[in-house]
């Protein structure tokens, strides 16, 4: 269906169904979801002219000088929203893309960022596909107030008749399906109170949308069920956090996945693919996973990755290359060290990004370890060439900081500022914070 006639279709919607309110939503740098709200009958303008907004006061946007700046709805995104419906107040929802006073896509919009990098994979041809697989916790709330209390107290795929964890997940399912965002399964993961609903796979850009919703439907339902839900990466020690595997290829223009190879099983395509992500991971990480709890998830003994290297079905393995039973479609590669507070168009902007960049210098398949690579020594992991990841924030803003390909993806301004903040983040946390652990280890000094 064409643009006009999608925006035709909403707008009857709209005028059937009795939508009240229009909420026009972006995504904000570091994945923040920002909302402004209109009447039902402004939105045919926004559609035509745009809505304008102050940018100067959403972070690291614009100065206040040149603070003008307006929102343009994507039709491909509507919906009506599951949440607060009654007889009298119906609320739409809409993505928007971001645009300066001149017509300009704005150069920090984190949409029009991987918009960029997915338009230059489709000039060679190919269109890049992913699937995350967020997890996430949920809390009791205790008197209206939030506890660091999981809502069960069971286990990977485990099922609790006693409890809700199973009608939750049906409720997210359930409203996602209903939205048109189709799931692939939804269970309890390895922690207590943690779960993981996964997608079907689809073009990249449409998956970091379906992942702002996502997050959206989760808090939202937890929240009616007297629950808090976190996509936090480690909210408790001595527990797995909460990891967005994202498995991935290209496709070409006729739909043929172009990581398949019928006589070696992945092609040279895909093995250079895989080798780019694994060279400039270390610059990634800063994006993939972008905060000083991600690193408190990336640790042995919690199935999270921290050596870089691939292997086939291997799970201690950055990349993993899953068993596809010679299914075609279903070749592709896992990157396991991203975590949901990653913002997904920077994270698959990146990851296509570092990958076209293998393709481009022609790097050599990696060598695949189908062993534990996590009971290896020191000595046998720098023998084989196996790296790791940085140890926390402090690390990996060291990468990202030198990175020339970080910077060519994002942009100079939204690199600078990311950067800059990101530092300063930092060292809000290593000057600024006295943990328990510090005064129980040192106090009796």
């Amino acid at each position: 269906m064409n643009k006009e006639k999608l925006i035709e279709k909403i707008l009857k919607t709209i005028k059937d169904k009795k939508i009240s309110f229009i909420e026009l939503r972006f995504t904000g740098i570091f994945g923040q979801d920002h909302n402004t709200i209109i009447p039902s009958h402004e939105l045919e303008k926004s559609f035509e002219t745009g809505t304008w907004f102050d940018g100067s006061s959403i972070e690291g946007f614009v100065r206040i000088s040149e603070s003008d700046m307006y929102l343009r709805p994507d039709p491909t995104t509507f919906f009506i929203s599951p949440f607060n419906n009654n007889e009298k107040i119906k609320i739409g929802k809409i993505i928007c893309d971001i645009y300066t006073p001149d017509g300009e896509p704005f150069l920090k919009d984190p949409r029009y960022i991987l918009k960029h990098q997915d338009e230059i994979a489709r000039k060679k041809g190919w269109i890049f596909k992913a699937a995350s697989e967020l997890e996430f916790f949920i809390f009791k709330r205790e008197n209206g107030e939030l506890s660091v209390t999981p809502h069960d107290d069971i286990s990977y795929f485990e099922s609790n008749i006693a409890g809700n964890a199973p009608e939750i997940r049906l409720w997210i399912m359930s409203h996602m399906e209903d939205i048109g965002i189709k799931m692939e399964m939804g269970h309890h993961e390895v922690a207590p109170g943690q779960h993981e609903i996964d997608f079907v796979y689809d073009d990249a850009v449409k998956m970091a949308d379906y992942i702002q919703t996502y997050k959206y439907i989760v808090k939202s339902v937890a929240y009616l069920h007297n629950y808090e839900a976190t996509f936090m990466p480690k909210p408790e020690v001595g527990i797995s956090g909460s990891g967005m595997h994202t498995h991935f290829s290209l496709f070409n223009e006729k739909g043929e996945n172009i990581f398949y190879d019928k006589e070696k099983e992945l092609s040279d395509i895909a093995n250079s693919f895989f080798s780019g992500i694994l060279k400039y991971i270390k610059e990634m990480a800063l994006i993939t996973n972008p905060t000083v709890n991600s690193y408190k998830r990336l640790v042995p003994g919690y199935e999270a990755p921290v050596l870089i290297c691939a292997g086939k079905k291997n799970r201690s393995a950055l990349i993993r290359i899953p068993a596809t039973r010679n299914v075609p479609k279903s070749t592709r590669g896992e990157l396991r060290n991203p975590d949901p507070s990653a913002n997904p168009y920077l994270l698959f902007a990146v990851m296509l990004g570092a990958g076209l960049k293998g393709i481009e210098e022609n790097l050599p398949p990696p060598i695949m370890y189908d062993d534990n690579i996590y009971e290896l020594s020191r000595e046998e992991r720098k023998k084989r060439g196996i790296g790791r990841l940085p140890n926390d924030m402090g690390h990996a803003i060291k990468f990202f900081e030198s990175s020339k390909l970080m910077r060519e993806i994002l942009g100079d301004e939204l690199f600078d500022f990311y950067l800059e903040t990101k530092i300063k983040e930092y060292h809000e946390y290593q000057f600024n914070q006295i943990s328990d652990w510090e005064i129980s280890r040192y106090f009796n000094i």
